[in-house]
């Protein structure tokens, strides 16, 4: 390089070369102490970071709640209202007109069916949640860096908070059908506590998958209309199939998907009259099971595209 000096000369001057030309994007970082922001931390921290925001978790899910029925003009009363109506639908159609009562007495069809539909819909609302809660609030993953399961497991939270309100309504319908408070009630706890981690984990799951397969939202509703109708909330498995000509395994297969596990354990912590005979072997462990494969799974699974959301 070269420059003209004040007397009219001209001085020859030589750049080094930068120390830095030589190194790559990945060893410049390095140098310099950089990091890829968004980058995926370790599972470990990934907890410790979701620990650390378990207020807004918390705060995310009763905002949402609130919200969902704010334009209403009954406004939360929409959140019973709508799976009391639900039941209503099912007892005409299955109960009176398609005689699914068959198997269950008369005078506890109607808190079976109740609790069927209420259960089922805490999984189902989960599920339909869980695929939008990356896909749908785009803006605050771009705007914002925090853990984005935060989204879906709030979300879970919502629809557990949900059912609890139900749960008053449930209470009324039991106590009105003879079934009364007792220390079988509380069994109606570890239920909803596995159920709700099994929520969780199909929550985080789709939300992984609805994050690039939006259209993934608009299928879900028939593949959970399909679950509902294979998981006995509408009747009973075993009284169903007695007279079928299908195998057995058909219908232990039936009787041991999740929807319907949960279903029966708290029917049968409720209902008075619905005892262990309706329930399939084992029916703990396998509620137990469920919740740990669904939630294990469902937390690594989204995990480890935690640096993909949002971009693209």
């Amino acid at each position: 390089m070269s420059e003209t000096t004040h007397d009219g000369g001209v001085a020859v001057t030589t750049t080094l070369p930068s120390p830095d030309e030589s190194l790559t994007a990945a060893q410049l970082a390095a140098k310099y102490g950089l990091s890829v922001s968004g980058a995926r931390p370790s599972l470990a921290s990934y907890v410790r970071q979701l620990w650390d925001r378990r207020h807004f978790i918390l705060a995310f899910s009763r905002a949402k709640l609130t919200a969902q029925y704010s334009q209403a003009k009954l406004g939360q009363l929409w959140q019973v209202a709508t799976p009391l109506l639900n039941a209503a639908v099912y007892f005409f159609i299955f109960g009176l007109l398609l005689g699914a009562r068959r198997g269950i007495p008369h005078d506890i069809y109607v808190p079976f069916l109740v609790t069927g539909v209420f259960v089922f819909t805490f999984t189902q609302s989960s599920v339909l949640a869980g695929v939008r809660a990356i896909s749908g609030n785009l803006g605050l993953v771009r705007a914002l860096h925090f853990p984005r399961a935060s989204l879906p497991i709030s979300f879970a939270l919502q629809q557990l908070q949900q059912l609890l309100y139900s749960l008053i309504v449930l209470v009324a319908v039991m106590i009105g059908f003879g079934s009364y408070p007792s220390p079988a009630w509380l069994l109606v706890i570890p239920a909803l506590v596995l159920q709700f981690v099994f929520n969780t984990g199909l929550a985080l799951t789709f939300a992984r998958m609805g994050s690039k397969t939006p259209d993934l939202a608009q299928l879900m509703p028939f593949v959970l209309r399909t679950w509902m109708y294979a998981s006995g909330v509408m009747f009973s498995i075993p009284a169903m199939l007695a007279d079928k000509d299908v195998p057995g395994w058909v219908s232990d297969i039936l009787q041991w998907n999740p929807a319907a596990i949960y279903m029966d354990l708290v029917r049968f912590a409720l209902i008075d009259g619905y005892g262990s005979s309706y329930l399939p072997p084992h029916v703990w462990a396998f509620a137990l099971g469920w919740a740990v494969l669904a939630g294990a799974f469902g937390f690594v699974y989204f995990w480890k595209a935690e640096e993909q959301y949002g971009r693209g």
